[in-house]
């Protein structure tokens, strides 16, 4: 039988995949950590970590051992708040996995909040392009474009958003006015590098027109929202982030509303984790000054 206790090392350092930093949030060494590992694993007669490039990554065993060790941990944390007569409190390490957007005009903004309210919580906004994947355990919470199909995995849609088509103020006084979306293909269009888009949800500029191809293209929507406000062009950007910016117009408002759905993905074995659900309800909450009103907003049109 193995000691109860060396689930919450193997927990600690499957979440940091460091030893270093598993044996600083433990507050004990990483020698010891690491024998307590060891020990765990020959109990188990199984090999729970392997390492890649200088990462202790779960086993298919250690991934077994993971789901099963969440849940007695979870479980453990709501009885001892019901015998103590209060509520846990939300603590831990929670990686999300989100959208660069989303991330940097919806979420950084709201962080301080965030880290009043949830003090310990260890928190990663991961935006490398393509979602970490929840049932393979890179991320504890994928914000996605679509709804997953396949694994255990728990999801819900968290809001609509409306793209659009803008240029700079500045752009169009230069450029003059343009008469149809026909005449898109005689401007500077912004887009997604096509090789590069980790989603089919991220192809605008065909469905703006037929045949419409980016004559700047990058995999960075900070980057397509930057070249487009400062005059380099014409792009579709959300209007959550477009809106913001006085300076960019709507153009073809009638003709051009694309939308799309973000979608809060999560490991069923993880939903009722205190530290999980803390950070779906900060996630919930976010959309309300947002997200949505940017769906209705009218804009500047022209």
């Amino acid at each position: 039988m193995f000691d109860w206790d060396d689930l919450r090392i193997f927990l600690a350092v499957a979440r940091s995949r460091h030893l270093a930093s598993a044996a600083r949030s433990l507050g004990m060494d990483a020698t010891t950590v690491g024998r307590r590992l060891r020990r765990l694993g020959a109990a188990l007669q199984s090999e729970l970590f392997e390492v890649e490039a200088g990462e202790r990554r779960l086993t298919e065993q250690g991934q077994a051992l993971f789901a099963h060790a969440e849940t007695i941990e979870s479980t453990a944390l709501h009885a001892l708040g019901e015998v103590g007569g209060g509520s846990t409190q939300a603590s831990g390490h929670v990686r999300l996995s989100v959208a660069e957007g989303v991330a940097t005009w919806v979420l950084a903004p709201r962080l301080p909040e965030f880290r009043k309210r949830h003090p310990d919580i260890r928190l990663d906004l991961v935006t490398a392009s393509g979602f970490l994947n929840p049932s393979k355990r890179e991320a504890d919470i994928a914000v996605m474009m679509a709804r997953p199909r396949h694994g255990r995995l728990i999801a819900a849609k968290l809001a609509d958003y409306r793209l659009r088509l803008y240029a700079a103020t500045g752009y169009l006084e230069m450029h003059g006015p343009i008469g149809s979306i026909e005449e898109l293909s005689r401007h500077t269009l912004i887009g997604y590098v096509p090789e590069f888009l980790y989603s089919p949800e991220l192809d605008y500029l065909g469905e703006v027109a037929p045949g419409l191809d980016a004559n700047l293209r990058s995999t960075s929507i900070n980057v397509q929202y930057s070249a487009i406000a400062n005059g380099t062009g014409i792009g579709v950007l959300p209007s959550f982030i477009a809106d913001q910016d006085p300076g960019l117009t709507m153009l073809f408002p009638d003709q051009v509303d694309i939308v799309r759905s973000f979608w809060l993905v999560t490991h069923s074995d993880m939903r009722r984790l205190a530290r999980i659900e803390a950070v779906l309800e900060w996630l919930k909450e976010a959309p309300t000054g947002s997200l949505r009103p940017s769906i209705f907003a009218p804009g500047r049109t022209s």
